[in-house]
């Protein structure tokens, strides 16, 4: 009966610690993407840079052509990116939306002729 006693305060306590997991990991996923993009942009300005045949022009797309662009599999499934803007030369901001939880973030994209 003790044993019973203490599974069930076990598990009281620690049931709302795993219930908020979904929150933290949609959070975590949001991230890496927002990251996957930044040094995609980071490597595609730099490479730019240096030699203008490499890379891909940024200048004129928009944050959404620009992450399909930059990613090597295109638009990453489940989000969503600023269409309506067209980037220009420098950094530029981007907001990213996850569509499952509506989370968004801000990405820097680097606008490179």
């Amino acid at each position: 009966m003790v044993v019973i006693v203490i599974l069930g305060i076990l598990a009281a306590v620690a049931v709302p610690k795993f219930v908020d997991l979904k929150s933290n990991a949609n959070a975590a996923a949001l991230d890496g993407i927002v990251g996957n993009i930044a040094s995609a942009s980071a490597i595609n300005y730099a490479a730019r840079s240096a030699d203008a045949t490499k890379g891909i022009k940024t200048v004129d797309l928009t944050c959404q052509g620009a992450v399909a662009a930059l990613l090597e599999d295109g638009l990453p499934a489940g989000y969503t990116f600023d269409n309506t803007t067209a980037l220009v030369a420098g950094a530029n901001t981007c907001v990213t939306t996850q569509t499952s939880s509506t989370n968004t973030k801000n990405v820097s994209i680097l606008g490179v002729n």
